[in-house]
């Protein structure tokens, strides 16, 4: 039971962290259509999850409850794999088919580059 707890702790911070950096992005941008901001969420949570792992891996110092509150929880929370889903899916409906395989692309491809260069990187330092 405290490992639900600690998830949804987790949930609810990245999900903060998550709007307010997508708000962020989308009014540095200013792009209507495309949804840069989810896909800078993405990027970045597939990059921070792939050091996490990696660390957590040649550490060894995190318990299984406090592991649940930042992979589960607080990254979790963070990316918006479902929001990019409903996205590409409104592009794609709206005859934005460009935009929408790009929002795919960089997103699928970036996020799969991210999560090996930080968990490369951080295996190497650790």
């Amino acid at each position: 039971m405290l490992a639900v707890i600690f998830v949804g702790i987790g949930g609810f911070l990245g999900s903060i962290f998550r709007y307010g950096l997508t708000k962020w992005v989308n009014e540095l941008i200013k792009h209507q259509s495309f949804p840069s901001g989810t896909v800078t969420v993405n990027i970045l949570g597939c990059l921070i999850i792939g050091i996490a792992i990696a660390f957590f891996e040649s550490r060894q110092i995190l318990n299984s409850n406090l592991r649940s509150l930042i992979i589960i929880g607080i990254l979790g929370g963070f990316t918006t794999f479902s929001t990019f889903s409903l996205q590409s899916f409104e592009l794609m409906k709206n005859g934005e088919s460009m935009a929408a395989l790009a929002n795919i692309g960089l997103s699928i491809c970036l996020g799969l580059t991210a999560v090996y260069v930080g968990y490369a990187i951080t295996s190497k330092l650790t």
